[in-house]
């Protein structure tokens, strides 16, 4: 009789504990991740950084899914306490230098994540496959790890972000876009990120051995990096534009809340 009420007791607590976290997985090793929709210790980016552009590509169209992710209900952009206020020694840094920074994604909710899990999903759906993943099959994209089930992202310390030039009043040139699934997109493709060395090496690129970046260009990305690990944020070794806050202050939290401006 006592075995069966400690089985009963334990299959209580794991029903309750499930209402509060939840096991997934990406590159790391499977754990327990909680899960909350308390947005008080974030704030909209643009408060914080208000030289910031913003230009949400999940909110749109013009992104690798083809249309608006869920969660993003409204066009702007929303970090954590801590990694906005780094996130504004980066923009005074890049000001003084002539830029300022563009923001392409920040915190992204779950639902978010979600939805990119079942567009993967879907393989029949290929419609932007040439503007961000034409040299590869969407069925490899869990297996190459371009799609996760959860991100960085929904931790509140993480921004995809380029430089805007304020000389020419463009974009500064990255030498590829945002999202580009390939290794085009990882910061050692045609140099040595950290030395800054270009070597101008296009090997990886796996279709065309033709595409390559130039020395100026990959310059550019290293502008980008140099001002993010000066102040506090560590890159990601497959995307130029992607940071986390090194002490991020969530490592193990994952929010729910949408992305609309906090009141």
């Amino acid at each position: 009789m006592r075995k069966v009420q400690l089985w009963m007791l334990a299959a209580i607590l794991v029903i309750i504990c499930g209402a509060c976290v939840i096991t997934c997985c990406n590159s790391d090793e499977d754990s327990v991740v909680n899960l909350t929709d308390d947005s008080s210790q974030f704030v909209t980016l643009t408060d914080a950084v208000p030289d910031a552009i913003l230009e949400i590509r999940y909110y749109g169209t013009y992104n690798f899914v083809g249309t608006r992710i869920d969660g993003y209900e409204e066009p702007t952009a929303l970090l954590t306490k801590q990694a906005a206020a780094a996130l504004k020694e980066v923009s005074d840094d890049v000001m003084a230098q002539g830029y300022r920074l563009k923001i392409y994604d920040a915190y992204r909710p779950q639902q978010g994540v979600d939805h990119f899990v079942r567009w993967a999903q879907d393989l029949t759906d290929t419609k932007m496959k040439s503007y961000f993943y034409p040299d590869l099959d969407k069925s490899v994209l869990f297996e190459q790890e371009y799609i996760y089930e959860r991100s960085g992202h929904t931790r509140g310390s993480t921004v995809d972000l380029t430089l805007f030039d304020m000389a020419t009043e463009k974009e500064l040139d990255m030498g590829g876009t945002f999202d580009w699934f390939g290794p085009e997109s990882h910061p050692d493709f045609c140099g040595n990120p950290e030395t800054g060395e270009y070597t101008g090496d296009n090997s990886k690129s796996p279709s065309d051995p033709k595409r390559s970046i130039t020395a100026e260009q990959f310059e550019h990305r290293m502008i980008l990096r140099r001002a993010m690990l000066a102040h506090g944020f560590k890159p990601l070794d497959t995307e130029w534009w992607h940071f986390t806050l090194k002490d991020e202050p969530f490592p193990d939290t994952y929010f729910t809340f949408p992305v609309k401006q906090l009141k």
